[in-house]
């Protein structure tokens, strides 16, 4: 199948230097380029895309509430949202988590990271690497807002233990590895786990892991 992908960013320069890159891939095409987080809902209601690769910093509409927009359109149920941060000074990517997104990257990634990336969110999987999820943690989950997911102590011990990982992570085969299980039963685990937390994907299992004190900042 054909990854249909809408680029969100309020620099040509940018947007045209993606679009290449993914045009270049046989099992990808740019289906709508948008300059404003506006135009990125737009587009996304109407282009038909997979997954939207979507910038933080725009006008009009900043990349978190359009992010939190598509989320919450029930006719965009499909569409996943890849956000892109500068890291350093973006200091809204949690946000843009708890908004729907179902991954991060930073705009300096390796073009063949980047490919892989859009193909991992638009499997259903979340990109959340291990290293800058716990500092993004550590340095923005401070604010005093409640999780808009239910809290882990309705897991039972197992769950918590793979909730843990996930956090930290770990896709479903190291979880499985961990924990001397085999990858279905992982897989089913964090399948059980979503639904308990009425969680939209691993992201959103991740800000509960941290938020609830599962999983503290400096313990990955």
């Amino acid at each position: 199948m054909t990854i249909r992908v809408l680029l969100a960013d309020d620099q040509t320069l940018v947007r045209e230097a993606f679009a290449m890159l993914v045009e270049s891939a046989r099992d990808m095409e740019v289906v709508g380029q948008a300059a404003t987080g506006r135009q990125a809902v737009e587009l996304a209601r109407g282009a038909g895309a997979d997954l939207v690769v979507m910038d933080i910093r725009m006008p009009d509409l900043d990349g978190i509430e359009a992010t939190r927009l598509i989320a919450a359109d029930e006719d965009l149920a499909g569409v996943r949202v890849l956000v892109l941060t500068t890291y350093d000074t973006d200091e809204n990517i949690v946000d843009a988590l708890r908004a729907g997104a179902s991954g991060f990257l930073v705009k300096d990634t390796r073009p063949a990271e980047l490919l892989d990336a859009i193909r991992t969110v638009a499997a259903g999987d979340s990109l959340l690497s291990p290293g800058p999820t716990a500092r993004l943690i550590e340095r923005f989950l401070r604010s005093p807002s409640a999780p808009a997911t239910g809290g882990p102590e309705c897991l039972s011990d197992r769950e918590r233990e793979v909730l843990a990982l996930v956090a930290r992570g770990l896709n479903n085969t190291e979880i499985a590895d961990a924990l001397g299980l085999s990858p279905l039963t992982a897989k089913t685990h964090v399948s059980r786990i979503m639904g308990k937390l009425a969680a939209r994907d691993r992201a959103q299992l991740v800000i509960v892991a941290y938020e609830s004190g599962l999983v503290t900042p400096g313990s990955v």
